[in-house]
């Protein structure tokens, strides 16, 4: 009678060896990202550097907050921009993905997307979460103006008391609860 309460077509959960190879392969990657942005994390905490800071938002180690100060001597100087950080579990191998949380105002960026060789085709994994802090706070005060994702910021630059009192305004308007 035991027969009768059981399944005829019992399912079983057979893992190949690939498919269990493939899960120690990830975790063994899982790791070693994780070692390597807690040593980015204390790089960044014994820094020096000034307007520039990120950590992990909470307990993930996959996604930061980052934060950067415009530099003196430009129209960014004296606002500051929070970002986004996403890693892969193939960093440094892959580029992170960095947006702007805090909306901004520039040639290069539109919706919080960044424009910036280095986080595209010319990223290295050579390069540190600091490396890129310092390239997208350079780069507020030096737009790649050929190649604008916003075409309108790309226009006003030249005239840098316009965009000053335009960005201002936007900055006003916008950055409010994003820091």
């Amino acid at each position: 009678m035991a027969s009768q309460n059981m399944d005829p077509h019992p399912t079983v959960s057979v893992i190949s060896s690939k498919e269990r190879s493939v899960n120690q392969s990830t975790k063994k990657d899982s790791a070693s990202v994780k070692k390597r942005l807690q040593q980015e994390l204390m790089g960044l905490m014994m820094s020096s550097e000034k307007g520039v800071s990120a950590f992990p938002d909470g307990d993930n180690l996959f996604n930061w907050v980052g934060t950067i100060e415009g530099p003196e001597g430009t129209v960014y100087h004296g606002l500051t921009y929070r970002l986004s950080f996403e890693f892969t579990s193939n960093y440094p191998y892959d580029a992170p993905t960095v947006k702007f949380s805090t909306p901004c105002f520039h040639p290069n960026d539109e919706f919080g997307n960044i424009c910036l060789d280095i986080l595209k085709e010319k990223w290295s994994a050579l390069y540190e979460i600091r490396t890129i802090l310092l390239s997208i706070q350079s780069l507020l005060g030096e737009p790649n103006n050929e190649s604008p994702l916003n075409v309108q910021a790309a226009d006003m630059w030249a005239t840098q008391k316009v965009y000053k009192k335009f960005l201002l305004n936007h900055y006003e308007k916008n950055a409010k609860g994003t820091l």
